[in-house]
This record gives structure tokens, C-alpha cells and sequence, in this order.
């Protein structure tokens, strides 16, 4: 790659990012919904990143990263893993910036996100989530083809590039006359509640951050706890599969552990409620992963009464099945 810190980025590097994903990127919505702000007395808007290129935030970090590779490197093309929405994000990237992709994906994958990948002509190999380590796979792959890796979360230019989701969001909460005393945004590996994060306390260094995840998935909510990186015992078990890791990443913790006020844990059932809320009242449709956030919100989990919130809803890639699953709970 041309350029590779190994150093976190900082905010001038969103800023960066914004600029090259211009005219790439879709300036998703910030949505206002009176159901929402009545039920928790509070006035929340919804970064709807589930309308973002390929159906969630990880287009931008994608973009950010491949779009700085020089000819020498496209010609070899890139390699991902991603249980789905980073998968199609790099598959996007990709052919934009006239390179190939080979993605890992987990056997259990919802189909919605394999064809995703495939519309965008990525090459992908399946693995066991439960049993295969796909970093060591990937970086095999790596080595055999000559491709370049481009990890969902451990990259600076990744984080950089999620962060703009974030930066976007205070801009257009400033529209609306408004200043976030909350941020709430799901977290998996944290390359997106990491980026979001550097944004927001660039320009409002008071907000609270607070991470979302799905229950016995809540590796960050316990690491915040405990000061140190904590690992999850399972990797299967939620219909959260696109923010289920087994520990918070190195390079994400360095910068979250230092920005983070806490962290909430969401149910199956809470994930799909919201998903129903989302669709009936905001006309969004959103998997159970990226609705996590929403979810702690409606659920509770978060005080946010009399409070300005931001509510990241970070992808819609839900198979028909799981989102039938949602409907029925109306």
C-alpha cells in the first residue's frame, strides 16, 4: 500500500477520507421520527447507513483503504474476510478502483450478503466459523497470490474511512440546530464506533459513546469495564452475526478504550423488535447486526431521556427469512 501507519489515525485522516470518498459514498439520511422521540422522551436521529453503497457503513472504509493502492498493488488484487457487509463493501471498492477480490465468509453467511459480494464480482471462499481461524487463512491466501489484505477493522485508513459516518452525523445534527449528548453505535471488531468516535469528540468533546452488542457477544461493554481487552467465549449463537469478534481489535482498543463511556447488550428478540420499529416507523429496513443500537436505545439499556441522541442503524442486509422473523413480532 502506498501509505500504511501503523499509528491510529486522528481526526485530519476523517477528514481526508470524506474528501477522497466524495462523490463515491451516499450522504446517508439523518432521520427524525416523533413515535421514536414521544416513547423515550428524547430527541433522537438515525444515521441510516443501512442506505449507504452496498447496504452498510463499510463502504467507506473499504473505499478509503483500496483507493490508495497504486497500480503495482491493483494488479495483484485484495483479499478480505467479513461475515457479509465488509465483504461487500471491499467487492465494491474493488472493481470502482479497477482491481479483483477474494473474500472469506462464513458458511453460515446470510445469503442476502453473498450475493451482494458476488453482483460486485468477488471471489468468495467459505470457512467455519466455529472452527477455522480466518485470519490465518486469510493471511495464507495472502502470501500464495500476492494479494493485499484489507482487514475489516485493524487499519487506520479503514478507521479513517468509517469515521466520516460520523462526521457526516454532527453536521447534519447541526442542521437541525442540535449537538449530540449521546452517540450510540454498534461494535464488532470497533473500527466504526473507533472512527464515529474521533469524529464526534473532535467536535463535541462531552458526548457520551456508547457501544452496542449482542448478548454474550459484549466483548467491548466488559473490556470498558474491566480497562483491558476481553475475549468472548463463543463465536456463534446471535442473529447479530455482522458485530459478533472474539475480542475487541488492538489497534480500535488503543483508541476506544481512551473514548468509550460504556457499552449496552442487546437480546435476539430485542434486535428484531427494533428491526419492526425501524420498518413501521421510519420505513428503514435493517438487519439484526446493524440494528443493535437501536435496539439499546428502545430497549432501555441507555438513559437518554431529555437528551440529544445519534443512533447509528449501520447496514440492511437481512435475509427474508430473519426479517419475516422481525414482522411477525408486530
Amino acid at each position: 500500500m502506498s501509505a500504511n501507519p501503523s499509528s491510529p489515525p486522528v481526526y485530519a485522516d476523517i477528514a481526508d477520507a470524506a474528501a477522497r470518498l466524495q462523490g463515491q459514498a451516499v450522504r446517508t439520511p439523518l432521520l427524525r421520527n416523533d413515535v421514536l422521540d414521544a416513547r423515550l422522551d428524547a430527541r433522537i436521529f438515525v444515521k441510516a447507513e443501512c442506505l449507504q453503497r452496498t447496504g452498510s457503513f463499510k463502504f467507506r472504509g473499504a473505499f478509503n483503504r483500496i483507493s490508495r493502492m497504486n497500480s503495482e498493488e491493483k494488479q495483484s488484487g485484495v483479499l478480505a474476510y467479513s461475515s457479509g457487509n465488509h465483504a461487500q463493501g471491499v467487492a465494491a471498492a474493488a472493481r470502482l478502483n479497477g482491481t479483483t477480490a477474494k473474500i472469506l465468509m462464513p458458511s453460515d453467511a446470510p445469503r442476502a450478503k453473498v450475493e451482494g459480494v458476488e453482483f460486485w464480482g468477488g471471489e468468495v471462499v467459505d470457512y467455519d466459523r466455529g472452527r477455522d481461524n480466518r485470519e490465518e487463512m486469510g493471511r495464507a491466501i495472502a502470501d500464495a497470490e500476492g494479494r493485499i489484505l484489507v482487514p475489516p477493522y485493524e487499519d487506520p485508513f479503514i478507521i479513517a474511512g468509517q469515521g466520516t459516518a460520523g462526521l457526516e452525523a454532527v453536521e447534519q445534527m447541526a442542521e437541525f440546530g442540535e449537538a449530540p449528548d449521546i452517540v450510540v453505535c454498534c461494535a464488532g471488531g470497533g473500527g466504526l464506533i473507533a472512527g464515529v468516535g474521533l469524529a464526534v469528540k473532535h467536535h463535541h468533546p462531552d458526548a457520551q459513546i456508547w457501544s452496542a452488542e449482542p448478548v454474550g457477544f459484549d466483548d467491548y461493554r466488559r473490556s470498558i469495564a474491566s480497562g483491558r481487552r476481553e475475549t468472548n467465549e463463543r463465536l456463534t449463537g446471535s442473529i447479530c452475526d455482522a458485530i459478533i469478534t472474539p475480542t475487541p481489535g488492538e489497534l480500535t482498543w488503543s483508541i476506544n478504550s481512551t473514548q468509550l463511556t460504556d457499552g449496552a447488550a442487546v437480546s435476539d428478540e430485542e434486535a428484531l423488535d427494533a428491526m419492526a420499529f425501524a420498518w413501521r416507523h421510519m420505513k428503514i429496513v435493517v438487519e439484526p447486526g446493524g440494528v443493535a443500537a437501536l435496539a439499546a436505545v428502545l430497549s432501555g439499556k441507555i438513559d437518554v431521556a431529555g437528551r440529544s441522541v445519534c443512533v447509528l442503524a449501520t447496514g440492511g442486509n437481512v435475509d427474508r427469512a430473519v426479517f419475516a422473523q422481525a414482522l411477525e413480532r408486530l
